[in-house]
């Protein structure tokens, strides 16, 4: 089976570059396609933090990873499955990342932290609502404690 999904926004920032650090501090507005009215951000600013949900565009086909590897190729880290990890290789080259909402304008919302270059299509736009966050306690191994020191500085 295979599905056609078609950007509902893009992203305006000023990184240019697919870098793995440093993301925190990045604004980005996220710009609704002509196609998708602006109604569908109506009430949009009742909420702190959205789920934003984008397509790795630049990542070529032939860097897709199907199996394990070491995160951000560093030996030093173990080698783990593509689906424990959260690289940009993906099979279908998708991002998930949470941001603060800073505001709406018309067809513009601005962020913070999202950690998508400039251009990058949207693929979805959700609120973040406190019954979808996990229960419990969240577990991750040391590794991708280390690897995420500088991700949001």
């Amino acid at each position: 089976m295979s599905f056609t999904i078609k950007p509902i926004a893009y992203v305006k920032n000023s990184r240019q570059e697919i870098e793995d650090d440093h993301w925190g501090s990045i604004i980005s507005e996220i710009e609704l396609v002509e196609e998708v009215s602006e109604l569908a951000l109506n009430g949009i600013t009742d909420f702190s933090h959205l789920e934003i949900i984008f397509y790795f565009d630049k990542v070529s086909d032939d860097k897709i990873q199907y199996n394990a590897r070491h995160p951000r190729n560093n030996p030093s880290y173990p080698k783990v499955g593509i689906f424990s990890q959260r690289g940009k290789n993906r099979p279908n080259k998708l991002g998930l990342t949470s941001v603060e909402l800073l505001s709406h304008n018309e067809r513009t919302i601005t962020v913070r932290g999202l950690d998508a270059i400039n251009g990058t299509p949207i693929i979805d736009i959700k609120p973040i609502m406190k019954e979808f966050l996990p229960k419990g306690e969240i577990k991750q191994p040391n590794w991708s404690t280390e690897l995420m020191e500088k991700y949001w500085d």
